[in-house]
């Protein structure tokens, strides 16, 4: 390649040791390669000088130390040559930058002329600061010092590109215009749900919803004087139905995605992204009021947009949805009631476990955002679910069969959000305290009405029918909230758990204990249940009334201790998930489990939990450290609760005979086959339950639900 003094990046001088790989270079550094072409790297030429790591620079040719954020810069600087055209006579490295009449003590990294004129920045690229949040902020001034309209920060392993609208305003840009663009054609580009998912940012920067919103605070929501939930929510509501509505052209009508800023002004913006929100309260109501609206200013509003244009929601289990949504709950408060978001992977393995079926009727009495219930559903429709919406089967048992109550009024929005675009339009999601049925609304007696339990005494049936207390569901899964005690005498004396042995009522009973008999009032007889409890109640010698309990009522079919950092970083309790059949002698009143004894119990723990011990996921990497993602563009979380490369291969047949085209079943098969290599073939805790279930003859381990 030849640099801007008209020199060849020739060979490194010869030297008699071996100076370190890149990979080594960059270990334990927070600096990262994976927005980077594989094998970019690969060219870059590492030399030892003085006994220290050298290269030569792509533009100028000079040798600098080959630190981690030299090799992040050089590659960049090296794509912005190859892949976008920009010739090296318009790319300045360590640019001195002018505040004001001073200059800045510290240099920006990498600085692309304008095309006509020389002494014009027109892109400035930030790689020395590796935290996003501290980059973004550097990269900001440095755009507003020098007045350039593109600002990019990476640090190898994510990306953010910035277009400075005016002073005080910046949008996302999907991508920076190559040399041979302008940057109003990459702004005025109209896209498809086939481009977005191409340029979908989560795969492509590697990078997570989460930490778009949180640039979106950092840009604008700390100081835009809105709630934050109130508002993100509310995008992403319109956002969903602008992929559904585009999806529903099929192959026949071309729709373009609407939710993108493109040349629109602030306020031509605010008034198509409204419309948006609008139509989506139309499609899936009962989540906003008629007089809710957008309340981001115009110019607030550009920002937030241009922050998500470029992020696919729609996929297979909206984990990309759930995982923001726990963010902004568990920072407005939720946490303080020991009340925690479940990892979208240990709910798979309870769903796994439990195997619901379309015939069964599910209900999840904490259901937080129904992680539990939507992933239920997805198991149900064998694991599909895209943009176009559900089929009628689909949306039939989705609507009918699958219930949720929740008391925290956030947790409801996104629950009944989740559950109406599954259910296409309809959702049994209801906001109640479950503990207290005398409260309940009509909303929620009037739908739970038909679930009631018809019990063998008509004048028990009748007061049932009047108290709410009893119920038939199939299957119940739940986290129920941990901290905090009822104290409420009026509740207590609801529970059996809440009486001590003389006839004399607790002043106070932990809210998971009342939870756990409560759940099995929720079943019908032979019903199965997964309760996450913490392990103290498993331990503890003074929860052995508690013990004492689940044994009368119920089977214990398995308890699996869950990793020390599940919930962190909001806690670090040690939890652990119990798994129930209720005794049933009776066939006529639900599957058999006939009461006995002594009886085998499955056991585990998990030794690989997903998390580190910051609570931030662990993924499955290739051999260069990038992420893997699945065949739903999901990135992998590395666990041990069910095996993932029979996950993998699950989803590739799927994929496969949904494929109508060649050239689809082409681009799974290729997918799938440079994924595998990379993902553990491990024993799963879920698959060995199920393995293990078949022997003791649970009908519910058989694929085909039936019994043994």
């Amino acid at each position: 390649m030849i640099n801007k003094n008209g020199k060849t990046n020739g060979a490194a001088p010869k030297v008699k040791d071996t100076p370190p790989a890149v990979d080594d270079i960059l270990r334990g550094s927070a600096h990262a390669l994976t927005v980077f072409k594989p094998g970019a790297a690969d060219k870059l030429e590492i030399y030892l000088k003085r006994g220290r790591p050298y290269l030569r620079c792509y533009v100028s040719g000079k040798e600098r130390p080959a630190k981690p954020e030299e090799i992040v810069r050089q590659l960049y600087a090296n794509m912005l040559m190859e892949d976008y055209g920009y010739p090296a006579d318009r790319i300045s490295i360590e640019k001195p930058v002018q505040f004001g009449s001073a200059v800045h003590e510290k240099a920006a990294d990498i600085v692309v002329s304008d095309k006509d004129d020389p002494d014009t920045v027109f892109i400035i690229v930030e790689c020395k600061k590796p935290k996003r949040a501290e980059g973004l902020e550097q990269l900001k001034s440095y755009c507003h010092a020098e007045g350039a309209p593109i600002g990019v920060w990476t640090n190898g392993g994510e990306t953010i590109m910035l277009y400075r609208r005016d002073p005080n305003y910046f949008q996302n840009l999907p991508d920076i215009p190559k040399a041979t663009q302008t940057l109003s054609e990459v702004l005025a580009e109209r896209w498809t749900l086939a481009d977005l998912a191409e340029h979908n940012i989560l795969v492509r920067e590697q990078t997570t919803l989460k930490k778009i919103i949180l640039d979106m605070e950092n840009l604008v929501l700390a100081n835009a004087g809105v709630d934050a939930f109130e508002e993100v929510f509310k995008l992403i509501y319109a956002k969903l139905y602008d992929e559904a509505y585009a999806a529903q052209g099929g192959g026949k009508t071309r729709r373009y995605l609407q939710f993108r800023v493109g040349g629109a002004t602030p306020r031509e913006l605010k008034e198509k992204i409204g419309g948006l929100f609008e139509d989506a309260k139309r499609k899936w109501p009962g989540v906003f009021v008629d007089g809710d609206r957008i309340d981001l200013s115009p110019e607030h509003l550009v920002t937030c947009v241009s922050a998500l244009e470029n992020v696919k929601l729609f996929n297979s289990n909206l984990q990309v949805i759930d995982e923001a949504f726990e963010y902004l709950s568990v920072e407005v408060g939720k946490g303080k009631k020991g009340q925690y978001f479940t990892p979208r992977h240990d709910i798979d393995m309870c769903v796994l476990m439990l195997n619901p079926t379309a015939d069964e009727y599910l209900i999840d009495t904490a259901a937080g955002s129904c992680g539990f219930t939507v992933h239920s559903i997805f198991h149900v429709w064998g694991n599909e679910f895209a943009a176009e919406g559900p089929r009628k089967w689909q949306a039939e048992y989705a609507a009918e069969k699958v219930f949720a109550i929740d008391f925290d009024p956030r947790s409801i929005k996104i629950a009944k959000a989740l559950n109406l675009i599954a259910g296409d339009g309809r959702s049994n999601v209801y906001r109640a305290n479950s503990l207290d049925p005398r409260n309940w609304s009509d909303d929620i007696e009037v739908g739970l009405r038909d679930r009631l339990a018809r019990l063998s005494d008509p004048e028990r049936t009748r007061w049932n029918w009047e108290n709410y207390r009893y119920f038939d569901f199939d299957v119940l899964m739940t986290n129920p909230p941990f901290a905090g005690d009822i104290r409420d005498s009026r509740i207590l004396h609801q529970f059996d758990l809440a009486q001590k042995e003389k006839g004399k009522w607790h002043s106070k009973v932990g809210r998971d204990i009342l939870f756990i008999e409560r759940n099995l009032e929720f079943l019908k007889p032979g019903g199965r249940m997964a309760i996450v409890l913490p392990q103290g109640r498993l331990n503890n010698s003074g929860d052995k009334p508690i013990r004492d309990f689940i044994v009368e009522s119920a089977r214990i079919l398995a308890v699996v201790g869950l990793h020390g950092n599940t919930f962190k970083p909001h806690t670090g309790t040690k939890t652990s998930i119990v798994f129930l059949q209720k005794w049933n002698d009776n066939r006529k009143d639900g599957p058999l489990c006939r009461r006995q004894n002594d009886y085998p119990i499955f056991f585990a723990v998990s030794q690989k939990g997903g998390k580190d011990n910051s609570g931030e996921y662990v993924y499955v990497t290739d051999n260069k450290g990038r992420r893997i993602y699945d065949l739903h563009d999901h990135p992998m979380v590395d666990h041990d609760l069910f095996n993932l490369r029979r996950y993998l291969t699950n989803q590739y047949h799927q994929r496969l005979n949904a494929a109508r085209k060649a050239k689809e079943k082409e681009a799974i098969e290729k997918a799938y086959a440079e994924r595998l290599p990379f993902v553990p073939d491990r024993p799963g805790i879920a698959d060995a339950f199920r393995d293990w279930g078949r022997k003791q003859g649970f009908g519910f381990c058989f694929d085909d639900g039936g019994e043994a």
